[in-house]
């Protein structure tokens, strides 16, 4: 990340949190400038644009130069950065790009269980997820053929500072609630 880069996200960073908000990325694409913003209860449409009045005012007074600002929620399938992204959601599934593989893989897929050590030093704990195989057809059609038994999950452990990408896997219901 270059220094001006650096700046703007720290310049950001305090004035959405000063509002009460958390931070999740700055991406600056050509003109654009994106910012996307979280809370504990999830962000609204007046969340975002109470956000971006904010951000309008001080980037004329700090002389920021973009031509267009978008302010959103960060999504479904929200980006882990941090460490307390990741303790926050503890217990989620999350896809896991790394630097270099851990246990010969460098794309894993799990549910976060833990963060440990200390800051600039943190260790990620995942139980990793295999992939459903598709059921095989017995001969008969009358009968599923038996499933294999499943041995127990595989945990692994990574440096959060091995960490290329990470999104959580988005989990929608859309059956209704009655």
């Amino acid at each position: 990340m270059s220094k001006a880069s650096a700046e703007l996200n720290a310049l950001v960073e305090r004035t959405v949190e000063g509002l009460g908000y958390e931070l999740v990325d700055v991406e600056r694409a050509g003109g654009l400038l994106r910012v996307a913003i979280d809370a504990a209860n999830g962000i609204g449409i007046d969340d975002c644009e109470r956000v971006s009045h904010q951000l309008t005012h001080l980037f004329a007074v700090e002389r920021v130069n973009y031509e267009r600002l978008e302010v959103s929620s960060p999504g479904v399938d929200r980006p882990l950065r941090r460490a307390r992204d990741f303790e926050r959601f503890l217990g989620a599934e999350a896809n896991v790009q790394l630097f270099a593989p851990v246990e010969g893989r460098k794309r894993l897929r799990g549910r976060l269980l833990e963060v440990r050590g200390v800051a600039g030093q943190e260790q990620v704990v995942l139980q990793l997820s295999e992939p459903a195989a598709p059921q095989p057809r017995s001969p008969s059609k009358r009968k599923p053929a038996a499933a294999k038994p499943a041995g127990l999950p595989k945990i692994v452990q990574f440096a959060l500072a091995d960490v290329d990408k990470a999104r959580l896997v988005p989990e929608l219901d859309f059956r209704s609630g009655r």
